[in-house]
């Protein structure tokens, strides 16, 4: 007679660890109608531990700091200087995370982190947002390309001209570019003249 095998809620949450990168979240087990107290238990034997709220990596495993405090704020895009770091456009490694969230939007815990927040219309938060993998392979929300250049632009008085130029002449530089989606996002955020006067200088 064939016994067929059926995995343990254990072994279902460490292979959504394992394809995570060895982050997990308390909202997988939601997803996979895994009780919570299993984080409890697998976290009593050792095999995981809690990073922040809702968020925990396999014991082995590196935390996946990009991963987790998106999942911590959903509304959070990468952005600015962490969006310029991303998309190697900067070798300027950011001290802190810079985010964009939508005018209005109000986080106790996203005040009290150590971040610096944009604040955008709700009607463009989602433009030109990309899904990349972070550094540790798993997907975050990240200001694209041209909206990345758009939001330095706005910023430009927070930059210094030397970062804003070398991080414009990258993007030049970049295959992948798309000048007429630039200048389609730029007449969005309402820089198309500056993002063309600098653009002249450069070309």
């Amino acid at each position: 007679m064939n016994v067929k095998y059926t995995e343990t809620r254990e072994e279902k949450i460490r292979k959504v660890a394992e394809s995570q990168n060895g982050t997990l979240l308390a909202s997988d087990l939601t997803r996979l109608e895994i009780p919570r107290v299993y984080l409890s238990i697998m976290e009593k034997n050792g095999e995981i531990e809690r990073t922040s709220r809702g968020v925990y990596r396999l014991t082995h495993a590196i935390e996946d700091e990009l991963f987790g405090f998106q999942a911590r704020h959903k509304a959070c895009v990468y952005s600015h200087g962490t969006a310029l770091y991303l998309h190697d456009l900067t070798d300027r490694a950011p001290l802190f995370f810079t985010v964009t969230v939508p005018s209005g939007y109000h986080s106790q815990s996203l005040n009290a982190s150590r971040c610096k927040v944009f604040y955008v219309n709700r009607r463009l938060h989602g433009l030109g947002v990309a899904s990349v993998p972070s550094p540790h392979g798993n997907p975050i929300k990240v200001a694209g390309l041209e909206r990345t250049i758009c939001d330095i632009v706005r910023s430009r008085n927070q930059l210094d001209s030397q970062s804003l130029g070398e991080s414009l002449r990258r993007y030049l530089a970049k295959k992948e570019k798309d000048i007429n989606l630039l200048y389609q996002y730029a007449r969005s955020f309402r820089v198309l003249r500056l993002v063309r006067d600098y653009l002249e200088v450069l070309l």
